[in-house]
């Protein structure tokens, strides 16, 4: 199916090939097929799914789609090469390969670097040009739509212009839509950019679009740069996936495309899904999603600085580019020991609680972030913990539901190898004295067995809680080998998650008290009530 849009500006997504190509990632066909949904659901023009005949997954690939993919947005684009040296591309299995995908676009690389062709084709540059005439109008005459990717344009132009330009119109005199210029090896500069994409419209008429790599971390400049220059079609991958250090970011371009130049690439409604698509791609190809990455990551509109807080609470704006939701991000305020009463009572306002004209209790909650934060507490990473704390600051006491009058852990290192864990916790709750044992897969795990052993009785919605991510950091200490250790706990009850923090001389004593706040929001959030 065609896309919804118009066809004067190409949004095209090359994740299922060339961003598959990044270290770390192993896609199945199951797995590229629900990325294929993700960005249809996106709005993206044109999917590029493989090489269909270079490897049975891709193959399967095609097969598959043509039963099983109904996109609603975008096109499939099959990708693959002109045909070989001295030869037709009737009779070119690669070719035929192409057409037996079914795919209605077709993407051709072709090589444009003079040195390339005469020692990786081992054939004539004349050859060369006839290659993509003959497999460009061969595909055309087939009726499929062609695009063509001119490998290593940037630095084959900077070393035969001439030859480089010969190479556009040969493919575009063949028919083809639109001829893409490709920084291959990631090494160009947004200005050189610009100043190539112009030229090259002027000498050739051709229709042109930008595949640019990240090696210089200039890929999305380096693509607007190209826009500025004339090029109506952008190749990117999610969230930059690619060879080496990656591609052209799908999302920051969707983005800056939308909301800085005011084109219109993506269907109504599409770019407040932005951030869950870029997490939800991410997922399925088992990385965790940037924290940091433009509009999308969790970092993209959080506010540490006291300073900012201060503007953000007279108007978001003055410290943000855009409005978060536009492109369905959130603003976070982070409390650590930069916070002033800004971001207290901001951060409070996120969590649901307003602390009103309260100064004084402000003033306490700022003095108590900073002095906990100088122990090695960390809450712009627990806001879990955060919230207790300011609960307990607004009760003027802390309201827990259990009390603990002693915890142990023991490791038994036994003869023949086995490590056995074994915990025992002492906790009193709703009157009562509980003391309960277990063993687990570690002391921290043992204890954690043990506390639900003694509560779950009189707290049956814990039984929901799981512990999903555990990490440690040392923290360096201020005399010698002296240190700190400072634990990082994330729980979920099946409809979300959160995290707390515990610091520490020992591991096992900082994971307990995480373990401890854990326990405690958990039951925050299933609205029991702690003077029960």
């Amino acid at each position: 199916m065609t896309a919804a849009l118009d066809d004067s500006f190409h949004v095209f997504d090359t994740t299922l090939r060339d961003g598959a190509q990044r270290e770390g990632i192993n896609l199945t066909v199951a797995d590229k097929l629900t990325i294929a949904r993700h960005l249809d659901d996106f709005g993206v023009g044109f999917i590029e799914g493989g090489w269909p005949g270079a490897n049975p997954r891709d193959t399967e690939f095609f097969a598959r789609a043509a039963t099983e993919l109904e996109l609603r947005n975008a096109t499939l684009v099959a990708f693959g090469a002109t045909r070989r040296p001295n030869g037709r591309a009737a009779e070119d299995m690669q070719v035929k390969a192409l057409l037996d995908s079914k795919a209605p676009v077709i993407t051709l690389v072709a090589k444009s670097h003079d040195r390339h062709v005469e020692l990786a084709l081992r054939t004539t540059l004349e050859e060369n040009l006839e290659m993509i005439r003959d497999t460009v109008s061969y595909l055309r005459e087939q009726g499929r739509r062609v695009f063509v990717d001119c490998e290593h344009f940037f630095d084959g132009y900077k070393a035969n212009p001439e030859y480089a330009k010969q190479v556009v119109r040969a493919a575009h005199e063949a028919g083809a839509d639109v001829v893409v210029l490709c920084d291959t090896n990631g090494g160009m500069l947004p200005a050189q950019v610009q100043a190539v994409v112009g030229l090259v419209l002027a000498d050739t008429n051709a229709r042109l679009g930008i595949h640019a790599q990240d090696d210089t971390g200039c890929a999305v400049a380096n693509t607007l740069a190209a826009v500025d220059a004339g090029a109506t079609h952008v190749q990117c991958t999610a969230n930059g996936y690619g060879e080496r250090v990656g591609n052209s970011n799908l999302f920051p371009v969707v983005a800056a495309l939308e909301l800085k130049y005011g084109k219109k690439v993506l269907p109504d409604g599409a770019l407040a899904e932005m951030t869950r698509i870029s997490h939800a791609i991410a997922e399925v190809v088992n990385l965790a999603p940037s924290t940091h990455q433009p509009y999308v990551g969790v970092s993209a509109f959080a506010h540490k600085a006291g300073l900012h807080a201060s503007a953000i609470k007279v108007d978001p704006d003055l410290y943000q580019h855009i409005d978060p939701e536009l492109v369905g991000n959130t603003m976070r305020m982070l409390v650590s020991d930069m916070a002033g009463r800004a971001s207290i009572e901001l951060k409070g306002k996120e969590l649901g609680i307003d602390l009103g004209d309260d100064r004084e209790l402000v003033g306490r909650v700022v003095a108590r972030v900073k002095e906990r934060e100088l122990q090695g507490y960390t809450y712009e990473a627990a806001d879990a913990s955060f919230e207790l704390l300011l609960r307990d600051e607004i009760n003027g006491r802390p309201r827990r539901y259990f009390r603990v009058e002693s915890w142990r852990a023991i490791v038994e290192d036994r003869p023949d190898g086995i490590h056995a864990n074994e915990a025992t916790v002492k906790v009193w709750a709703k009157g009562e004295r509980i003391v309960a044992t277990a063993e687990g897969n570690g002391p921290v795990n043992a204890l954690d067995r043990a506390l639900r052993v003694a509560l779950e009785r009189i707290y049956p919605q814990l039984a929901e809680l799981q512990l999903v991510d555990y990490k440690v950091r040392i923290l360096e200490g201020r005399q010698g080998t002296d240190s700190t250790t400072r634990v990082l706990i994330t729980t979920s009850d099946r409809q979300g998650e959160w995290n707390t923090v515990g610091v520490a001389e020992n591991v096992i004593a900082a994971s307990w008290q995480a373990l401890d706040d854990a326990y405690a929001y958990g039951l925050l959030r299933a609205g029991v009530d702690p003077q029960e």
